[in-house]
This record gives C-alpha cells, sequence and structure tokens, in this order.
C-alpha cells in the first residue's frame, strides 16, 4: 500500500486522538492535516505508520494546547468544545472508553491536565497505546510517562461522573425533554431535571448568550419554557442528535442555518447539564451558520406582536 492509502487507512484514528487532545474540530483538522505533510515527506517510510503519525500529532497537539491556554484565559464568558457530530473511529474493544472520552463533561476535565498528562493519558487509557509508544509520543521516558498517567488519572477520577453506558434510556429521556422544552411545559421540564441542574452558555461574545450559568430546576426550566415555544414564530426549529455521543440537538433557524448546539449530560436519570454553545467559530463544521443576532431581534420582536 502506498502512503497516502496508508494514511488514509489511519485518518479516522489520527482525528480522533487530535480531537480529544484539542476539544476542537478546526485544530484537529489541522493538526492531522499538517501530519500528513510530514508524513509524505519524510525521506524513509517509517517502521511503523501508526506510531510515527500518532507521534507527530500528539506533539503538535501539544504545542497547540501550550498556546490555547493564553487564548482561553482571555475568552470571554464560559468555554466549552467544539461540538461534535459524529466520531470517525470505531474499535469494538474500547468502545466504552471512547464513548465516554468524547462526552463534554469528559473533555473539560480534561483541560484541567497540563498538556503532557493530557496527552499521555489519552494515548494510554483512551486508545490503549503501550508505554513505549505513548513515551516515544511525547519524547518522554516509560517511567516519566507513568508518573504522568498516574497523576491524570488522580484528576480524572476525582471529578469525573460515573460513565453510564446505556444510551436507550438516555435517548428516552431526551427525547422527552425535548418535547417538554418545545411545548413550553415547565412542569416537565423539571421533572426531567436535577435539583442542581445547570444551563451553560458559550458564545464567546459573538452570539446572544447567558450572562451567567443558570443553577436550579426551578430557574431553568422556567428559562427554557419561556424562550423555546416562541421559536416557532421565528421559522427556528430543533434538530434532535447526537453531539460529543450525548443526546443534543442543533438550532437552526428558518433558513436551515446553525445558531447554536445543545448538549444535555444525563446520568441517574436526570438531565444534569445543559450545554450551548453559540460561538459561530465553533459551528461552521456543521455547515453553514445563522446570525444568531438577527434571529433574537426576531424574537423579541415576535413577543411584541
Amino acid at each position: 500500500m502506498n502512503r497516502a492509502g496508508e494514511f488514509e487507512e489511519l485518518r479516522p484514528l489520527l482525528y480522533s486522538l487530535a480531537y480529544r487532545l484539542l476539544s476542537s474540530v478546526a485544530e484537529a483538522e489541522d493538526v492531522v492535516q499538517e501530519a500528513w505533510l510530514r508524513y509524505a515527506a519524510v525521506p524513509e517510510r517509517p517502521r511503523s505508520p501508526k506510531a510515527y503519525l500518532s507521534a507527530v500529532v500528539t506533539r503538535m497537539a501539544i504545542d497547540v494546547l501550550r498556546s490555547a491556554r493564553v487564548r482561553r484565559e482571555q475568552y470571554v464568558g464560559d468555554w466549552l468544545p467544539e461540538p461534535l457530530l459524529t466520531d470517525p473511529y470505531e474499535d469494538p474493544a474500547r468502545s466504552a472508553e471512547l464513548a465516554d472520552s468524547v462526552s463534554m463533561a469528559a473533555l473539560l476535565l480534561l483541560e484541567r491536565l497540563s498538556p503532557l498528562e493530557r496527552a499521555v493519558f489519552v494515548l494510554r487509557d483512551v486508545f490503549a497505546y503501550d508505554f513505549s509508544e505513548v513515551a516515544a509520543a511525547v519524547d518522554r521516558t516509560e517511567a516519566a510517562c507513568r508518573q504522568l498517567l498516574v497523576r491524570a488519572r488522580r484528576h480524572m477520577e476525582a471529578a469525573r461522573p460515573r460513565f453510564e453506558a446505556d444510551s436507550r434510556d438516555h435517548e428516552e429521556l431526551a427525547a422527552r425533554f425535548f418535547d417538554a422544552l418545545r411545548c413550553g411545559d415547565v412542569d416537565g421540564l423539571k421533572d426531567l431535571l436535577a435539583a442542581d441542574v445547570q444551563l451553560v452558555g458559550d458564545a464567546g461574545g459573538k452570539a446572544p448568550a447567558l450572562a451567567r450559568t443558570i443553577v436550579g430546576a426551578e430557574q431553568v426550566a422556567r428559562l427554557l419554557a419561556s424562550t423555546f415555544p416562541r421559536l416557532d414564530r421565528v421559522g427556528a426549529r430543533l434538530d434532535l442528535c447526537a453531539v460529543n455521543g450525548q443526546p443534543g440537538a442543533l438550532l437552526r433557524d428558518r433558513e436551515d442555518r446553525v445558531a447554536y448546539a445543545l448538549v444535555l449530560d444525563v446520568r441517574d436519570g436526570e438531565v444534569q447539564t445543559i450545554r450551548s454553545v453559540g460561538n459561530p467559530d465553533k459551528l461552521g463544521h456543521l455547515g453553514p451558520v445563522a446570525d444568531a443576532w438577527a434571529l433574537q431581534r426576531d424574537f423579541h420582536r415576535s413577543g411584541r406582536e
């Protein structure tokens, strides 16, 4: 097989690795493309294309993470990962780890790790690379990688919610949630929300967003119920879909452009967190992006009619 064919076989793995390291669709795509250019240019074919390309992707991602920390400290409002609709890599032997690691909750926990800890954790615990491969990828000794992994696991396990694999129950609960949302059913929403549910919005100062995180079933239910039923008046609609492996939806305007991505964190039979991504810079890979400010103006105008 030629190099292009080898690379295309590995592309889903490399992209999934890069996304978990960076929490960004656009940056993951850039890193994978640069990995191809380097692979195509290397004089001799590496003994293990997978190991070589994984190391290239990991090292570039670590560099991006180090610079991203500064940008995220200056970010306007709450920061959330870029929504991912489809994870291209599948491994039946690692399905639970892969599903858990791509959720918004897990990606936000990974943000707490140092770039090296994050790389070691993702390579070893998510994708099951050998310690020799992990060490080569991050340019550290195996002993150092073991220590990094211990620290990373300690951080992750201290705050990590228990993973629940029964997606069917999640989907049924999500369907009830979105039905209640469309109808403005406050009581119906409250029945599905955890008492301490959080509503978090990320717009980066580039779209209408919450001034702060809303906490509590009563407050969240009333806010949602007063907002979403009126969206029909301005031609907006919700398309239900999986987002980062979790129940979610895309809010589209009358011209079918994406305005927001909504993600539900469901655990113990309740919605624990509702996350909304409206920063247009994070939605471009989902299709044409709506003018959320215009949508908001239409929304307020409809309320006065």
